[in-house]
């Protein structure tokens, strides 16, 4: 464990499990509620700006090391986040398997805090946006509140949740009446309080086809499992189908936006990303035959299209 050396009270960080650039910069944040969240920043000696990169639910600082190196490559640096009730941040319920979350909006104060954080360390500008999934619909919100980045990048960002039609309606009348009725905190049907690389092989994975990088992720939760998350509580899915629809009411930031699809998504809806994407008057979809949910988690010429196509725009602009 890589502690930062002048700082008694600074948070933890795996640099064994990173595989990141070497001048990691780990913090506890506290966010406006009282929360406590965990930032990691690299690369403070980069020209051409940082990359604000949002992690999706499950996730945690490591996870995104290589990326910070991918980035690093390209001339930008990095400040990433463990998002409140997940990673090293403060857990919401007794059970910390369960993913949960008060209202969606409250990751917004882990976006402010976030940023306050980025400027107060001299992280060099302007700032750019790189979300993932559950950071892609929390992205799409801070842009439309006004986050101050120049463009931005999503890869399969959760604009809408994959599931069946049939399922749909029960999924909103269970998660709706699992709050007055006292249940909001219990885990979501289906889902198991283990994170889903520690139960599931390589083989049928909806992932990543690169069996190195599954196993790289699969090793962070033997190691450290306490980074680790299960499935959502009823809370977290009826707040994230709420935002979910909320956003998609509301029209595109005028920003420069590039988002990267997989062709065999199966964990964000897609329809509601060609969708958002087609009326996005500065934005261009790009879809990736054969990938699955992680795209910067993908086979190694998948990964590099996509760091340089990203960071193309953010040199454009």
């Amino acid at each position: 464990m890589n502690m930062a050396p002048t700082d008694l009270n600074a948070a933890p960080y795996f640099a064994d499990l990173a595989d990141a650039p070497a001048d990691a910069k780990p913090a506890w944040l506290t966010a406006s509620d009282g929360v406590r969240v965990r930032v990691v920043s690299w690369g403070h000696d980069a020209a051409k700006g940082t990359v604000l990169l949002f992690p999706g639910r499950t996730e945690y600082v490591e996870k995104y090391g290589r990326a910070a190196a991918d980035l690093r490559a390209r001339g930008f640096a990095t400040i990433t986040i463990d998002w409140r009730g997940q990673g090293l941040a403060q857990r919401l319920l007794p059970t910390p398997g369960i993913g949960h979350v008060g209202a969606f909006t409250d990751y917004q104060k882990d976006v402010a805090a976030l940023v306050a954080h980025a400027r107060a360390i001299n992280l060099p500008e302007p700032f750019f946006l790189l979300a993932h999934s559950m950071g892609g619909c929390i992205g799409l919100r801070a842009l439309v509140e006004g986050l101050d980045v120049r463009a931005a990048a999503f890869t399969a960002p959760m604009w809408g949740i994959s599931m069946s039609p049939a399922l749909r309606p029960i999924a909103w009348a269970l998660s709706a009446i699992s709050k007055p009725l006292g249940f909001s905190g219990k885990l979501s049907p289906g889902q198991a309080t283990e994170t889903y690389v520690a139960n599931q092989g390589f083989d049928g994975n909806t992932l990543t086809n690169d069996p190195e990088m599954f196993a790289w992720m699969a090793s962070h939760a033997k190691a450290q499992p306490e980074m680790t998350l299960g499935g959502p509580s009823l809370r977290w899915l009826n707040e994230a189908l709420r935002e979910t629809g909320a956003l998609n009411a509301m029209p595109s930031p005028d920003m420069p936006c590039l988002t990267f699809l997989g062709t065999d998504e199966a964990i964000v809806d897609p329809e509601r990303i060609h969708d958002r994407m087609g009326r996005w008057p500065k934005g261009e979809l790009a879809i990736v035959p054969d990938a699955q949910h992680e795209v910067m988690m993908e086979i190694p010429s998948v990964r590099a299209d996509m760091f340089d196509r990203t960071c193309a725009l953010f040199n454009a602009v």
